[in-house]
């Protein structure tokens, strides 16, 4: 066996012996089931009967693995993931538990043409699909419960998003592509809808607890149950951890240092990666109506490498964010027509009350630094009503209309330097009192609101027993920046009962955030005149049930974006005081497949895997974008040795990073991740217990810090650490 894997060198390197270790141990050692029993019986496990019964109450564990699963973010209607007109990819709480994995991240590492990279302001994920990349990472829509959780600043899911704890969820549903003739603005390179427990998904109450590397504490509460005709799901999840401190061998400031004689840069020094979490949510339905309530708080949410690329060890950043949504779903409406109405509130507030931007005597002044303190806060109100039609023979029509209002209603900001107010002239280098900006006209954010409105249709027509054609278009309406419509197309054909073929088309849009419009810092300004980025995307799709327990997968797409907005000098600046302005200036071009299969062997034994390319491609200097993986392989097994005993290995290799144009670096170092989850289940029913390790060869791997600024140099020049070889242990009750 070990032979074979050697024929893997080229791609693993030094590693590929010590993976061959690891899938020998993780492999049955039976061909079947019958062979499986009497090993099991020749372990004095007990009668043939128990091992009988053990084996049917887990085997669920690896059918989930294979078996078709359903969806409802491609269209608004469930159906399975191989008939949607979509690539889409659906990860269950089954999967989640498997691989052991902690926080949202990990999980969205295993989808094929998903990466998660890191950007360096508070080590916020970057959800790198298919070769889209940028530090703010709006490109990606994320959902909770299919509603978006984006904000106006930045266009994402906030500058402090602190991580996700994963207890809570149910499934987790991906389009790879556009969806803007869906959801609209920002579902642009792909859409991911977190899908919360409901009672169904607890039944009953479970506790759990996990401790381990980098002084590490989870707990969490599920409880499920139906109480005078109400169906009611708490969750409440905690979190604490230092982050790995993984060093930075040089800053921005080290590059100060060397310039003006001075030694005040932290580094080397650890990354700042601590933080504290709290989330609670409450779903209570009877009926057709439902009403969700939830609220994520982050506290001393470390800076990562800083917002100027500077290691503060003592900076930090808190946040709370609520929500709250009331819908109505009535399947039986009228005759024909399902209709669902949703009243939807989300509220966030941002505090930033120590931020060191520059340590004490950087440049030969600010005796205590460049201190910059202050906050935001942002509330969103929607309102949205749709239906389904089906009086029309082999039609299934959609419509629905929708209104959003979003005020991003303060903005505070103190700081020790730039323009006094009071005076209208520049703070002195050795000023040691700050100044509130606030409400100024030197306040970096102009305080303003956006409202959309929104209508679209679709139209899903089967066309016979074999095709089936969904065409759908979206019309938004923005007060900041007009108009845009967003048309989809997707053919599917049963070209065989076991083989789906889809060939795809859609259009999809980025909305330009608050920074890119309203920004008046010292050095960044916004352009109110931005129109949004747009996409159009090809795709080919296949999906090949081989057999009863083997599934394939190709995906096939290329994409060209027009309006790309970047940041970049402005040419109507003088030369000595430089501006950087967004713009809509370039335009990229990619192409790429992604492979999968799921293949369940035998009774107790199955294996996910998937290979992704992406070639994409900056057309303004006709070079690679960069920071992205061209080539990404990911590898799971599922083995039950013996009754109860799980044993899930992940193999992750990234590879083919290059620098973007500008960046004299080389390309960054491949690496392979492997992770091992050992679990066991249901000890009299009611306790599961788990170790994870990850990183177990300790591979010293990094993602991408950005390349040269404004200045010339680069800030961060060998890049951000990946964590080391850490491990977790865990343990729930359910009662």
């Amino acid at each position: 066996m070990l032979k074979y894997f050697m024929l893997l060198k080229p791609i693993f390197g030094c590693h590929c012996l010590l993976l061959g270790i690891v899938c020998l141990i993780a492999l049955p050692v039976q061909a079947d089931e019958k062979a499986m029993i009497e090993y099991l019986q020749s372990l004095n496990l007990g009668q043939l009967s128990e091992v009988e019964v053990a084996l049917d109450d887990v085997f669920d564990v690896f059918d989930g693995l294979i078996k078709r699963r359903k969806l409802t973010v491609a269209t608004g209607a469930e159906q399975s993931t191989e008939r949607a007109p979509a690539v889409t990819t659906v990860i269950t709480a089954q999967d989640i538990e498997a691989i052991g994995a902690t926080d949202l991240d990990e999980v969205l590492e295993t989808v094929p043409g998903l990466h998660v990279s890191r950007d360096t302001v508070l080590n916020n994920p970057i959800y790198v699909i298919r070769g889209i990349y940028s530090s703010t990472n709006p490109e990606v829509l994320v959902l909770i419960n299919g509603i978006s959780i984006k904000k106006l600043f930045f266009g994402n899911r906030g500058r402090v998003w602190g991580g996700m704890p994963v207890n809570a969820i149910a499934r987790i549903e991906i389009i790879r592509g556009p969806g803007s003739a869906v959801f609209g603005a920002d579902a642009f390179s792909g859409v991911i809808n977190i899908i919360t427990k409901g009672v169904e998904d607890i039944k009953g109450t479970e506790i759990g607890m996990r401790v381990g590397a980098f002084n590490t504490q989870d707990a969490w509460l599920l409880h499920g149950s139906q109480q005078s005709g109400f169906d009611i799901a708490a969750m409440l999840e905690y979190h604490n951890t230092d982050g790995h401190q993984e060093i930075i061998d040089a800053d921005t400031q080290t590059h100060f240092d060397k310039k003006h004689g001075t030694n005040v840069s932290n580094a080397p020094g650890p990354i700042n990666l601590s933080r504290r979490n709290l989330d609670a949510r409450l779903d209570i339905s009877r009926g057709n109506w439902q009403l969700r309530t939830g609220y994520q708080g982050r506290r001393n949410v470390g800076t990562g490498v800083g917002m100027t690329q500077v290691l503060d060890p003592v900076g930090y950043y808190e946040t709370d964010r609520i929500n709250a949504d009331l819908t109505y779903h009535n399947p039986t409406f009228t005759k024909y027509w399902d209709v669902t109405t949703q009243a939807s509130y989300f509220h966030s507030m941002l505090v930033i009350p120590n931020s060191i931007l520059y340590p004490p005597g950087f440049n030969h002044a600010y005796p205590e630094g460049r201190v910059l303190m202050g906050g935001g806060s942002e509330e969103h109100a929607r309102f949205k009503a749709s239906g389904f039609y089906s009086g029309l023979t082999n039609h299934l029509v959609r419509v629905g209309v929708g209104y959003s209002y979003a005020d991003l209603y303060k903005f505070l900001q103190t700081t020790n330097f730039g323009i006094d107010p009071a005076t209208g002239k520049p703070l002195s280098p050795n000023n040691t009192r700050l100044v509130e900006l606030t409400d100024t006209p030197y306040v970096g954010m102009r305080e303003t609101a956006r409202e959309n409105e929104y209508a679209f249709l679709q139209d899903t027509w089967t066309l016979n027993t074999d095709w089936v054609l969904t065409a759908g278009v979206r019309y938004d309406h923005y007060s900041d920046f007009g108009t845009t419509i967003n048309p989809r197309l997707a053919l599917v054909w049963q070209t065989r009962p076991n083989l789906t073929s889809k060939l795809l088309y859609g259009r999809a849009f980025r909305a330009p955030s608050f920074v890119n419009l309203y920004v008046k810092g010292p050095v960044l300004r916004g352009n109110p005149n931005l129109q949004p980025e747009n996409i159009q995307t090809w795709e080919l799709a296949f999906d090949y049930r081989a057999t009863k327990n083997l599934n394939l997968a190709l995906n096939l797409f290329t994409y060209k974006m027009d309006d790309v907005i970047r940041a970049a000098l402005d040419s109507q600046v003088s030369a000595t005081v430089q501006k950087i302005t967004s713009s809509n200036v370039e335009s990229q071009v990619g192409r790429g497949l992604e492979m999968e299969a799921r293949w369940k062997l035998i009774k107790n034994f199955s294996v996910l895997g998937n290979y992704a390319f992406q070639n994409s491609i900056d057309k303004k200097y006709n070079h690679d974008v960069g920071n992205a993986p061209q080539h990404q392989i990911y590898l799971r097994s599922d083995w039950m040795p013996i009754p109860n005993w799980y044993l899930d290995t992940q193999i992750n290799w990234v590879a083919g990073r290059k620098r973007p144009y500008g960046d004299p670096r080389a390309e960054l170092d491949d690496y392979t991740m492997v992770d091992l989850t050992m679990r066991y289940k249901k000890l009299k029913g009611h306790w599961n217990f788990a170790l994870n390790i990850r990183n177990l060869f300790d591979v010293k791997a990094f993602e991408p810090s950005p390349g040269p600024n404004s200045g010339g140099f680069i800030s961060i020049p060998n890049d951000l650490p990946l964590a080391g070889r850490h491990f977790f242990a865990e343990m729930r009750y359910h009662f």
